[in-house]
């Protein structure tokens, strides 16, 4: 199941307010500003700094 569009439309990067795409074959949000991939587990966000990843 995928993340609702609306959810989509109203989540931002925690780090700096920036937008964030659905990488929906890895479960992850991904914020280009900050480098941060934030997971997806069941079919919930996990918007915490500490459990993003860095990504290039």
């Amino acid at each position: 199941m995928a993340l609702d569009k609306r959810l989509l439309d109203i989540l931002v990067c925690p780090g700096c307010r920036g937008e964030l795409q659905y990488d929906e074959d890895n479960s992850k949000l991904l914020c280009a500003k900050c480098c941060l991939a934030y997971p997806v587990r069941d079919d919930i966000p996990v918007m915490l700094e500490q459990e993003a990843e860095r990504i290039e």
